[in-house]
């Protein structure tokens, strides 16, 4: 049983101090966090233990009733790994600080490459993570590109894949802080960044992608053209994507025929949240002309990365050293079918 730590406990913070506790191979010890709103009272309702990042930060958190189990320090010295979920480039500081107690760690997709020199997959690079000192958990959209991708050049048909990402504005929760409305903004350079991460996981794809920002907030959508490396039907392909456990066909034809429409299902299915950690890749929609393969599919920005942070967890502190135990672990843990 590993002791885990979470800092930061916002949008994705929550999710994965939520996961880590459905786990009964490892424990959280507890959040820190500089809130002192109604996101970390949350914490504190659920009886997960209240640790304060700043001097500040306690006196902030006391003032209100919250019970604070002590700082950050304090946090580190009973953990034997730190899941950072801070905003961007906050990780990257509080790195120096996990470095300098020896104390492994995992960073999110916000944070470059290069803060880890490893980026985690679980179907893809599993082994390569094993018992390392830290890694960073890719993004959202990364995430999805290499279940696919992977699930593609496991069957031997992947050549090339040229994505288009219509990305959402905002987080929903701060859709009021900021975004953008009645207009859609490109990303300046093709390729956008997603592609390139791809490949910081797997240097061996030919991936190219294009994104364009959209004025909505539930998530993102992504149009894939493929070119295949041998003949083949489709439902040699959508074989294929059945490979993967976290990538879910949908079908448009059974009234899926939008972001929205699935995000309802995923709250009628009971999902803390509504999340969708899967892929949700429509089916009926896929095709084949040819040596070329279009798809399209819908990425949760907030939940798709918490499994594969369950995982990297056990990689990096070698408590499963089997990727598919630890994918079948953690997929029953979260309700992934």
């Amino acid at each position: 049983m590993k002791n885990i730590a979470v800092i930061g406990y916002g949008v994705i913070g929550k999710r994965v101090a939520d996961a880590i506790n459905l786990q009964d191979d490892m424990n959280l010890i507890g959040v820190c966090d500089v809130i002192s709103d109604w996101r970390i009272q949350n914490a504190a309702r659920r009886e997960y233990n209240i640790y304060a990042a700043t001097a500040e930060a306690e006196k902030e958190m006391k003032t209100i009733g919250i019970s604070v189990k002590g700082n950050l320090q304090g946090l580190l010295d009973k953990a034997d790994l730190v899941v950072d979920c801070t905003p961007k480039n906050i990780a990257a500081k509080n790195v120096i600080i996990y470095k300098k107690q020896g104390i492994k760690f995992i960073v999110q997709g916000g944070e470059k490459h290069e803060t880890t020199n490893h980026s985690f997959s679980a179907e893809n690079n599993y082994s390569s993570a094993l018992n390392l000192d830290a890694t960073r958990v890719v993004s959202c959209n990364t995430t999805s590109i290499l279940r696919t991708l992977t699930a593609l050049k496991r069957a031997n048909l992947l050549d090339y894949a040229r994505g288009t990402l219509l990305r959402r504005a905002t987080d929903p929760w701060e859709s009021h802080l900021g975004g953008i409305m009645n207009t859609m903004v490109p990303e300046k350079d093709i390729p956008s960044h997603q592609g390139p991460d791809a490949k910081s996981v797997d240097p061996d794809l030919d991936v190219i992608t294009s994104a364009v920002k959209v004025p909505e907030t539930l998530s993102h959508m992504h149009y894939w053209n493929v070119k295949l490396k041998k003949q083949a039907t489709k439902d040699d392909v959508l074989n294929a994507f059945k490979t993967s456990s976290r990538i879910k066909l949908i079908r448009y034809d059974q009234g899926l025929v939008s972001n929205n429409t699935i995000k309802e299902m995923f709250l009628d299915m009971g999902r803390p949240w509504g999340d969708m950690y899967e892929v949700a890749l429509w089916e009926d929609m896929l095709k084949v002309v040819g040596d070329e393969l279009f798809y399209a599919y819908v990425v949760d920005n907030q939940a798709i990365v918490i499994p594969e942070t369950i995982d990297a967890i056990r990689a990096l502190t070698g408590i499963e050293t089997d990727a598919a135990k630890s994918i079948t672990k953690t997929n029953t843990s979260l309700g992934i079918n």
